[in-house]
């Protein structure tokens, strides 16, 4: 089963990112790490640690169920993009491994889904 991550607009040729399940969640962990936490340690990640104890734009990605859940607004888009950004450069200036180059790339389709979120004023939607 995988993740698409869309703009709710009803068009089918709009901007999307996808992802395994298994993908998805290795590239929630790598941004998790990149803002100084282990998404392991965090509540509805099999840890304890309340959401409230960290402190991240990207909170609303991070703590999103992968399917269902609410969709996230453009406004959530606009907060998130810059420091996603942020965070694919950073990654940029690592030592190339393979599953880093696949979390850059996934990275970027997300930025570009995000900016047409923003753009269009309409929401993401996990599906």
């Amino acid at each position: 089963m995988g993740l698409i991550l869309c703009p709710d607009d009803g068009d089918n040729s709009s901007p999307d990112a996808t992802w395994s399940c298994v993908r998805f969640h290795a590239f929630r962990k790598r941004l998790a790490r990149a803002e100084g936490f282990a998404l392991d340690e965090m509540w509805g990640f099999g840890g304890g640690r309340p959401w409230s104890e960290v402190s991240t734009s990207l909170e609303p990605l991070l703590d999103h169920p992968d399917v269902c859940g609410d969709n996230l607004s453009a406004a959530d888009c606009a907060a998130m993009l810059p420091r996603l950004e942020a965070i694919a450069g950073e990654w940029l200036e690592e030592p190339a491994e393979p599953l880093l180059q696949q979390l850059i790339e996934d990275a970027r389709r997300l930025t570009v889904v995000l900016r047409f979120c923003v753009d269009e004023d309409v929401e993401l939607l996990f599906a």
